[in-house]
């Protein structure tokens, strides 16, 4: 797959330009930016960056043969991509917090905002977003647990171009190779708290649970101490860092 790279100096939203810009083309596109006045994460939740400082970009493909059905296999497919990406730079064990969370060790390095529009039983556009911490080394935010790459490996900066093609060329292996059952084998084998019992938190309170699985739906099965199983949708549970 080839892409079509627009550099942007400042914007509110990746996202929102490429909805607004280039929802309609053909091709696959890729606008990154130096810096973004309003970065969106997930629900209500902002993305704080310095200028120049990580990788802010957004993504527009458009997987027809992704039925509506299946399209947590588009956010399984892009963690995938960018955990390798990372795993060629970092040491510590690169993981995949549910849903779509980059973090290496209990640090959140990487968050992906995906918006799918559907025609049909198929998704016609896919638009994600990305904010990967690379240079970036002190956070501001109240956010609880930012990390970088630099904070990382503490050597050299990283090119943050180089780091770029990396993931695109990553995402554009899995797209032209698409094999659903390895994507959701490789997302599986890879995600945060996959091992022993941790602690969670729902509209009950705070408990203790294994990570069973993640369904293909994107629903988490978690296997709680007294040998319950639980299901949860995204926002309905948290995990207690």
């Amino acid at each position: 797959m080839k892409w079509k790279i627009i550099h942007i100096d400042e914007t509110d939203s990746t996202n929102r330009w490429l909805k607004d810009e280039l929802h309609n083309r053909d091709g696959s596109f890729c606008v990154i930016t130096d810096y973004q006045t309003a970065g969106r994460g997930c629900g209500t939740n902002s993305w704080e960056s310095e200028r120049g400082a990580n990788l802010l970009f957004s993504i527009l493909i458009h997987p027809d043969w992704v039925t509506a059905a299946e399209q947590f296999l588009i956010s399984m497919a892009i963690s995938n991509a960018i955990r390798r990406a990372l795993a060629s730079y970092l040491f510590p064990p690169v993981e995949v917090k549910w849903p779509n969370d980059i973090y290496v060790g209990d640090g959140k390095i990487c968050g992906i905002l995906i918006e799918n529009q559907l025609q049909g039983s198929h998704i016609k556009d896919s638009i994600i977003g990305i904010g990967l911490n690379v240079n970036q080394t002190k956070f501001q935010s109240d956010a609880p647990n930012p990390v970088s790459m630099l904070n990382i490996d503490g050597r050299c900066q990283f090119s943050l171009n180089h780091v770029l093609n990396s993931v695109l060329n990553e995402f554009s292996d899995t797209l032209d190779n698409w094999q659903p059952d390895d994507i959701r084998r490789e997302y599986r084998a890879h995600l945060y708290r996959r091992e022993g019992f941790h602690r969670f938190h729902d509209a009950d309170g705070s408990f203790e649970a294994r990570l069973l699985t993640v369904e293909d739906d994107g629903h988490l099965l978690l296997g709680d101490a007294e040998g319950r199983t639980r299901r949860y949708t995204f926002k309905e549970v948290q995990f207690v860092i």
